[in-house]
């Protein structure tokens, strides 16, 4: 599976995804530096505009420049066009292109965009590509017409329109940018039910992954949809559900965030608490204020993060519902793992384990690492932070701001990490794949 170029330079098609973000998040920075893209006019230092645009391409949201106060709307623009490249995927856009310009596409192409998009084989790509493409500015433009409803009477009709939009794509997305100045995401919509559920919706739709989607359409009855779908659909309604009553109970009578709200706001505020760290970045309640249980399920749910070929970051829905239902299999005393009357190969759940542990090494080596580069903030902080880098969520407990300079280029390298996915860097960081016949003999070891 090679790629033309150069004689001397082959890259195979996990490398040029991983060097295809890069080339993205460079020139997104290169275009922040410039005074056009501030209010003020002035330069941006190169630190800040690449951690920026790396926030952006990776959609995930943390900032150490105020998006609603420090940019222009040039500057803005940047911003939420890194975040539909990243969200949808370059090769998307690049195959959206060659389409438009009548080129063909490819055999290594296809290759490229199977790897891109994470699917099993490369029958119907182009096919799908352009249901992505169709799919993503059809759920976009409907939630940018839902919030317009609540931004026009705000802010007027040009920057409600542009306000709508920016914040649509940003959810879809999972991104988590936002407008609103100061830091202080949607904390003023709490007990705006248009503006909660609407952008609550799109990072759900967004994060479930457009296989799910495509295969839910064209589906009659859901019993005949695909395993992978069925585990998708069954995670995210349990972890969005069990958030929510979790959040709940833990926020209820916190003062510095939910006490003094009705229940209405209490309900929004909980279910959108247990959305957003799947991997969207928004809060409508003070996260730093949170109580320690709220903060730490918002991390490990943060972790899981969004599913497999959607627009969020994480270790993915059906990774952890794989290893799940392999704990499961394995109390109940059975050999093989076991979901809704199929059986899982073995391959798969070496894959999953070895996602997720690749996931929980770069966050507990990543807050090492902080810990010893910013002094004075409290390790949950850093972990909090470390794992928000990773699953390319943007929540934080405030530090980012506060990063020194090594600290900033360390949580950068961590979201493109946490983008391209620590299993795809390991591909292509590996020249090629060795074939090897030799098997040792087995033997036990103590577990337990």
């Amino acid at each position: 599976m090679q790629y033309n170029l150069p004689r001397k330079l082959k890259l195979n098609a996990v490398q040029i995804l991983a060097l295809g973000f890069a080339i993205v998040i460079l020139t997104g920075a290169i275009l922040l530096t410039l005074p056009i893209s501030t209010k003020t006019g002035v330069r941006t230092s190169f630190i800040d505009a690449l951690f920026t645009a790396t926030s952006a391409t990776c959609v995930t949201g943390l900032i150490t420049l105020d998006t609603g106060t420090y940019w222009s709307y040039f500057g803005k623009t940047v911003i939420i066009s890194l975040i539909q490249i990243g969200g949808l995927g370059f090769m998307s856009f690049t195959t959206l292109f060659a389409l438009l310009l009548g080129k063909k596409i490819t055999l290594r192409e296809r290759l490229i965009m199977q790897e891109a998009l994470n699917t099993f084989n490369l029958q119907g790509l182009v096919k799908l590509v352009k249901y992505i493409l169709v799919f993503t500015f059809s759920v976009e433009f409907l939630g940018a017409l839902l919030l317009s409803t609540q931004f026009i009477p705000q802010f007027g009709f040009l920057k409600g329109i542009y306000y709508s939009i920016f914040h649509s794509i940003s959810a879809f997305c999972n991104a988590g940018f936002d407008l609103f100045g100061n830091f202080s995401s949607l904390t003023s919509y709490a007990n705006n039910s248009v503006v909660i559920l609407t952008i609550g919706a799109l990072i759900v739709i967004g994060g479930m992954g457009f296989s799910v989607w495509s295969e839910i359409y064209n589906c009659k009855s859901l019993k005949r949809l695909s395993l992978h779908s069925k585990l998708v659909i069954s995670m995210t309604v349990g972890l969005v559900v069990g958030g929510t009553i979790l959040m709940f109970l833990f926020e209820f009578n916190n003062p510095a965030t939910m006490k003094n709200m009705d229940m209405n706001g209490k309900f929004l505020s909980s279910i959108f608490a247990s959305i957003t760290p799947r991997t969207a970045g928004f809060n409508s309640i003070s996260t730093s204020d949170m109580t320690l249980a709220g903060r730490f399920l918002t991390t490990i749910l943060m972790f899981i993060g969004g599913s497999p070929g959607s627009t969020g970051g994480g270790i993915k829905t059906a990774t952890a519902g794989v290893l799940i239902m392999t704990v499961v299999s394995v109390i109940k005393g059975r050999e093989d793992t076991q979901m809704f009357k199929k059986r899982i190969s073995k391959d798969l759940v070496y894959r999953a384990l070895t996602v997720a542990s690749l996931g929980g090494a770069i966050v507990v080596i990543v807050t090492m690492i902080l810990s010893v580069t910013e002094i004075g903030i409290s390790f949950e902080y850093l972990l909090y932070e470390a794992t928000s880098a990773f699953a390319t969520v943007g929540l934080t407990l405030g530090i980012t701001t506060k990063l020194s300079t090594m600290g900033k280029i360390i949580i950068a390298l961590t979201m493109y990490l946490g983008r391209v996915g620590p299993m795809t860097v390991v591909l292509a960081l590996t020249t090629r794949k060795k074939n090897k016949s030799i098997k040792y003999p087995e033997d036990k070891i103590l577990v337990g």
